[in-house]
């Protein structure tokens, strides 16, 4: 792990270029400071020199402050804000490239939604290959990133045809309660075990705000609902009936194309509640192993065995749910690829409908970053080879890609992708990831994010995380919402 110095003379694009820098030098610290600050105190790696000028941007790197590389690109005098930081970014990569060696599978693309830019360049006119020429042309994308980009918007178009996401909403559920923590996340879950007190009290507080926002969306579709958390399935067979039966009684539920509740954690999962979901207008559950290792889940905290994973599927299957999604995270600690390809053997013989595999990131809440000292023996590991090892698997189980996103801190600068067999993937996952649809969020720690303009712009409404702050403000979580439901009413 390096310690990095970056000094900038403008405040311009600093996320994007501290980005860049923290791809290529994963887990690094990176000191960030500004001309006319003092310098700071300390042993530098590599120091890191942005200068903007009018018409130039100059990016300088120190090794133990002898200059060892000057890169300069040319500004054109008309470029907007959006051209000027692809500039930058540009600049900075292809220093960084010629500095370490290695090149990022998504070149300087530092943005978590890169299906978001390539559908937009389609239903603006372009074909397929114009779309992964400029794709290529203006991030540097690899050609694998560029045609998994490419094929995932054009099958999210085909998906959204179905619906009519303009007109309508989707509504997320959250429940921020989970049998134990698990030691990558970031999430605002709290322990079942310490917490169960403030179960009631919460619902109480959701059932409110779920009754409001019904009240405020009543003549529009709801076209997707999403239960997640934390772990929906921590509540009791009583407590999700309470729940559901609420949603069905406040939300049309004839439009409603699609009903998923996570029941992430197998050791959650029983025949009553999974009774309790059959009575109601679920269409789709998530069970996710994340790993098959036994190894790998004591580790990380999971508190249940890989049979478990299998015997709460076969349960499921045999209650009739006919579509299942599984949750992978390629890059857990000490995980190498014999164990990702242990984990996909063991999910092909279960024969999932969808398998939503993600690349670790390390979010700085979770506790294998608060206590990275004492894992860091353990190594980490994600590659191209990984990456195409799921999405073989994926193909076998006739899967095709149908969503994706990135993540900061993302392992191997990779992505998050969603596979599905036909007819069964997630509309809500497209929706909120490529930004198509208003989604009303209830609950600690649940965002409303209100999209105008098809997805051009967006206003968000965030709720506190603390469920204590939650239950006893909730009156102000309901305010938060006001202005985004009135210039909603407008359109």
């Amino acid at each position: 792990m390096l310690n990095l110095s970056l000094k900038l003379n403008k405040r311009d694009f600093e996320y994007d270029i501290y980005s860049l820098i923290r791809a290529f030098y994963p887990g690094s610290t990176i000191k960030i400071w500004y001309e006319g600050e003092e310098e700071p105190i300390g042993d530098y790696s590599y120091q890191y020199l942005v200068e903007y000028e009018e018409s130039s941007i100059t990016f300088l790197v120190f090794d133990q402050n002898h200059e060892i590389s000057r890169s300069i690109t040319r500004i054109s005098g008309q470029a907007d804000r959006r051209e000027r930081k692809n500039y930058v970014k540009k600049l900075v990569y292809k220093a960084l490239v010629k500095i370490t060696g290695r090149e990022l599978p998504w070149g300087d693309l530092t943005g978590i939604r890169p299906s978001k830019i390539v559908m937009g360049l389609l239903e603006d006119g372009k074909t397929n290959l114009e779309a992964a020429s400029l794709m290529r042309d203006t991030y540097s994308i690899s050609p694998e990133k560029t045609a998994l980009a490419i094929t995932v918007a054009n099958r999210e178009r085909e998906i959204l045809k179905k619906i009519n996401y303009k007109d309508g909403y989707s509504l997320y559920v959250g429940i921020p309660f989970c049998p134990s923590i698990c030691l990558y996340c970031s999430f605002g879950s709290h322990p079942i075990d310490q917490w169960s007190y403030m179960v009631e009290p919460y619902l109480d507080a959701l059932c409110r705000e779920l009754k409001y926002i019904a009240s405020k969306m009543r003549g529009r579709p709801c076209d997707t609902i999403y239960i997640g958390g934390g772990t929906p399935t921590t509540l009791s067979p009583d407590q999700l009936e309470r729940l559901l039966k609420l949603i069905q009684s406040e939300f049309p539920m004839e439009e409603v194309s699609e009903f998923t509740v996570e029941a992430g954690r197998p050791d959650t999962i029983t025949r009553e509640k999974l009774e309790v979901l059959r009575d109601y207008p679920v269409t789709r559950i998530s069970i996710n192993p994340q790993t098959m290792n036994q190894e790998t889940l004591d580790l990380i905290g999971r508190r249940h065995t890989v049979e478990d994973i299998v015997s709460k599927y076969q349960l499921a299957r045999e209650m009739g749910f006919d579509n299942i999604n599984m949750d992978l995270i390629v890059g857990l600690p000490g995980e190498h690829k014999e164990h990702a390809a242990h984990t996909l053997e063991r999910i092909k013989l279960l024969n999932p409908d969808s398998m939503t595999v993600h690349s670790l990131a390390l979010k700085r809440a979770a506790r294998l970053n608060l206590f990275k000292d004492k894992y860091k023996e353990i190594s980490f590991e994600n590659s191209q080879e990984i990456m195409q090892m799921t999405a073989d698997s994926a193909r076998e189980m006739k899967m095709d890609p149908y969503y994706l996103y990135r993540q900061k801190d993302i392992a191997g600068n990779f992505e998050n992708v969603g596979y599905a067999k036909l007819d069964k993937e997630g509309i809500y996952n497209i929706l909120i990831m490529e930004e198509k649809q208003t989604i009303m969020a209830a609950g600690a720690g649940a965002s409303t994010k209100f999209v105008f303009q098809n997805g051009k712009r967006t206003i968000r409404a965030e709720n506190v995380k603390d469920i204590k702050n939650y239950v006893e403000r909730i009156d102000e979580m309901l305010e938060r919402k006001e202005a985004g439901i009135k210039e909603l009413s407008t359109q």
